[in-house]
């Protein structure tokens, strides 16, 4: 049967059956059935997909480094190598895009993405401001009928993450009052590293750049182990947002996933002297949610480089957790890190009689595997754990304590619109310029 016939019937069939944007239908494996995958940002932390994608088909890849594309063409040698991801992801067969690149182009290559109808799974941060959060956010609502997206919190399917949550929704340390997130990694930086020679050949430094501003070379950039790249580059304000947008992404999953929240109404940041040319390394920022259908008003604290919030007893040592949160409720604590955790009982009456454990059949299965998660999404019902929804609210959060640390004031904020409402200089900040040639929406 040729291929027009062949959906046609299909398309009499039911509407159970959902098309790709090529047009391969949903169900098993097949090779007809596999994505068309364009890998952006070919090596690095991509290699962490190179197992999921050998199974779909990689019809695309795209990295500044044509050293780096020459490795992955080893392991898809049928996909079209690209320099710049502007040209790749117009490749006209691509159902779907993976995105690697560097923290400071993840926005523009995701809205790319989405403007044209391509799943997506991006690593995190998506954005790496409140505007570029937002946009992404907005445009998948817009899109989620027919486009799956997953941001690369991988940490999110680990079973501690339901555990806690259903630990916290079913009342085991009382009602919630508050929670705190801590990372401790410390990557101190004097600032922007000098002009070093010229970038090798391979290497295509103005795209590198892409969106940022105008830097010269310098291999200090790219000199960093396969998959920890970013350590050499996030703290730069043009490059990254430091452990607000590395770590911290995954440490708030581990709250947010528990806590049921939606903007902020209030920011506040303090830290390390204001450098302009790298992100602080310490931090403490608070922000304040409204109550919901099952929990009061609650304060979420974030706090890193040293920063760290108080402890809930003299002999829980919270600085032997490297990245960890607690949550506070009227007859407890409970601690964790991303694969453990411990309820600490306080009070007379914290005899855990309040406490309705879940029985075995309410226990949230397993997640399964992270990437293959978005790949069955994209071929099935489009459901995510971290789409950009869940995730794009959580990373504007994170965004906006670096705003609120810039504006040194406590900041009240609309996340209606997007705007800070009692400062208004503040909200400069929400938002980054671009160099000539790039845009966001594009």
């Amino acid at each position: 049967m040729k291929r027009r016939a062949f959906l046609q019937n299909a398309a009499t069939l039911g509407a159970g059956l959902t098309v790709l944007p090529t047009g391969t239908l949903f169900g098993q494996n097949t090779p007809n059935n596999r994505l068309n995958i364009a890998l952006i940002g070919a090596y690095g932390r991509a290699r962490a997909h190179y197992e999921t994608l050998r199974k779909e088909n990689v019809v695309a890849v795209c990295d500044i480094d044509e050293e780096k594309i020459a490795i992955a063409l080893k392991e898809f040698p049928g996909a079209k190598p690209y320099v710049d991801w502007r040209k790749c992801i117009e490749q006209p067969d691509i159902d779907a895009v993976v995105c690697c690149t560097t923290d400071h182009t993840h926005a523009l290559v995701a809205q790319w993405a989405l403007n044209r109808d391509l799943h997506l799974y991006c690593e995190k941060p998506i954005g790496n401001t409140v505007e570029e959060a937002r946009l992404l956010r907005e445009t998948y609502l817009q899109k989620k009928h027919k486009l799956a997206t997953q941001a690369g919190t991988q940490r999110h399917a680990y079973p501690n993450f339901d555990r806690v949550r259903e630990l916290i929704q079913a009342g085991a340390i009382g009602e919630l009052q508050s929670a705190f997130g801590w990372g401790d990694r410390q990557l101190r930086r004097d600032g922007y590293l000098p002009a070093a020679g010229k970038p090798p050949a391979h290497i295509h430094w103005d795209l590198w750049l892409g969106p940022a501003q105008e830097h010269p070379y310098n291999p200090g950039y790219l000199s960093g182990r396969p998959g920890a790249g970013c350590l050499e580059w996030n703290m730069y304000w043009d490059f990254g947002t430091g452990q607000v947008g590395d770590m911290g992404n995954h440490v708030m999953d581990l709250i947010w996933k528990a806590v049921d929240a939606g903007h902020p109404t209030a920011i506040s940041a303090h830290g390390e002297a204001f450098n302009p040319e790298v992100t602080p390394v310490e931090l403490t920022a608070t922000f304040d949610h409204p109550a919901n259908d099952w929990r009061g008003p609650i304060r979420i604290g974030w706090f890193q480089g040293g920063h760290m919030p108080k402890s809930p007893r003299p002999y829980v040592d919270l600085n032997a957790i490297g990245h960890g949160v607690m949550f506070k409720g009227s007859k407890g604590f409970l601690v964790a890190d991303f694969r453990t955790r411990m309820v600490i009982p306080f009070g007379d009456d914290a005899d855990m009689s309040y406490y309705n454990s879940p029985s075995t059949d309410e226990v949230t299965p397993p997640a399964g595997h992270f990437q293959e998660e978005w790949v069955n999404a994209c071929k099935t019902d489009l459901q995510t754990s971290c789409n950009f929804d869940y995730n794009g609210i959580m990373t504007e959060q994170m965004a906006l304590a670096l705003v609120a640390y810039r504006a040194g004031e406590r900041l009240e904020y609309d996340g209606r619109t997007g705007r800070i409402t009692n400062h208004e200089a503040a909200n400069q900040y929400l938002k980054r310029e671009y160099r000539d040639g790039w845009v966001l929406n594009g």
